[in-house]
């Protein structure tokens, strides 16, 4: 939880950054009143910080797996760290698939990294939802890119993070591939207040987003997400 003094305080997720290990590192886009004060500090200027809350990613399940991620614009930072883990060889997955979608190649998150990553053995898919005229990559949506990805549904454990309604067809397109629903983990957001699970602000059906989450299992949150349908 980060707090601008006299703003207001923001839940954002730490990412990782290879040339500055030693101190947190946080990837903000300006979205609102909160994000857009905290991209307006400069060096020295204070901010305030509680945490960290909550579950991350259940890293303890990777190893000999296929490890899908997907992610949808600045939803790429909470993944960094999982992609830092795996280059490291903290976690041994079998193989890595990061399949990544943008508005426009502007928008496109550490697009300078991205080529560094694929070098080192991970399997990158970068897709946009509109090009232009320097853009020779995919066009269309995130979720299309799951028929192309090559990972053992069976063996997969999947991470997702992104704009909810990215999250939830992109499950399905993994769970239509084979993949099953409880080897997927959404990271759900949700405005916080309290952080402890006190206030019951971020309540997602019996969890709270802060305490139980953010990262959650698919399986155990499916029924309230909104059907595939719409």
């Amino acid at each position: 939880m980060l707090y601008v003094f006299g703003v207001g305080e923001a839940a954002i997720s730490c990412c990782y950054d290879e040339a500055d290990t030693d101190h947190l590192n946080f990837t903000v886009r300006s979205a609102g009143a909160i994000s857009n004060a905290l991209t307006q500090l400069k060096p020295g200027d204070m901010v305030g910080i509680r945490g960290p809350f909550g579950q991350g990613w259940p890293m303890d399940g990777v190893d000999g797996c296929d490890l899908v991620l997907m992610a949808g614009g600045v939803g790429l930072a909470p993944i960094r760290p999982v992609l830092h883990a795996v280059l490291e060889q903290q976690v041994q997955p079998v193989r890595t698939q990061l399949m990544y979608g943008a508005r426009d190649p502007g928008d496109i998150l550490y697009a300078n990294k991205l080529p560094d990553w694929a070098q080192l053995g991970i399997d990158i898919q970068t897709i946009v939802d509109r090009s232009d005229a320097k853009w020779s990559g995919q066009v269309g949506l995130v979720t299309s890119l799951v028929t192309q990805a090559d990972f053992e549904p069976k063996n997969t454990i999947a991470f997702l993070c992104g704009p909810e309604v990215m999250m939830r067809f992109s499950a399905y397109a993994l769970v239509d591939r084979g993949v099953s629903s409880d080897r997927i983990w959404l990271s759900m957001e949700r405005n916080m207040k309290c952080a402890i699970g006190h206030c019951g602000h971020c309540q997602f059906g019996k969890d709270f987003i802060c305490r139980d989450g953010p990262v959650l299992r698919f399986d155990q949150i499916q029924s309230q997400l909104v059907t595939r349908e719409i």
